[in-house]
């Protein structure tokens, strides 16, 4: 039986990873502000639900991976470890996040653990990375926002930066609730009836 959970398992979070590294290669090229929307945090979000906060762990650092090689180039320019590990380590805590708080809810209300974590995946991956850009490219992030004609460096991170693309993640996130809903329904009942 435990077999059979492992290769389920294994299986899926195959899957779950191969759809995370073709939709970050497809969302690169997809630009709301300076930066490519996040399409990836719904798969996240599903293996984080179903497979627990490792799965989401799993699942963020590969697509920390992928915006590491196909999306930043900019930041790699000013500082290679400060991208690495804001690139890394927002993706994996958002799938951590994403993981406990699902898990948290799930028995209670699973619509609520969904739509929770569809809001939180968003919120720990832009939250990350804003922190990420004052730890290790404040004065770089200062300059572009004067460029673009922004006196004020919080008020070009929220407007002008990255505000539209969370709204955008954000919208995909909630829009996509029902679908991830639907699946772990789907995933889940096969499971329990092979027990």
């Amino acid at each position: 039986m435990s077999k059979k959970f492992n290769v389920q398992t294994l299986v899926g979070m195959g899957i779950l990873t191969a759809i995370v590294i073709v939709l970050q290669g497809l969302a690169s090229a997809i630009r709301f502000g300076p930066f490519s929307i996040t399409l990836v945090l719904a798969p996240i979000i599903i293996g984080a639900a179903f497979y627990g906060w490792k799965a989401g762990a799993w699942l963020g650092f590969v697509f920390g991976v992928m915006v590491l090689l196909t999306d930043a180039g900019a930041f790699l320019a000013i500082n290679v470890p400060g991208t690495i590990i804001t690139c890394l380590l927002k993706g994996m805590l958002a799938g951590v996040v994403a993981g406990a708080v699902y898990k948290l809810l799930e028995k209670k209300n699973q619509w609520a653990a969904v739509l929770t974590s569809a809001v939180v995946c968003p919120v720990v991956n832009t939250g990350v990375f804003l922190i990420g850009c004052v730890l290790f490219f404040l004065s770089t992030v200062r300059e572009w926002g004067a460029a673009n004609g922004y006196e004020n460096v919080g008020a070009y991170f929220l407007f002008g930066f990255v505000g539209v693309n969370f709204l955008v993640e954000m919208v995909i996130n909630l829009v996509l609730s029902t679908a991830i809903i639907r699946i772990l329904n789907i995933i889940k009942k096969p499971a329990a009836s092979a027990e």
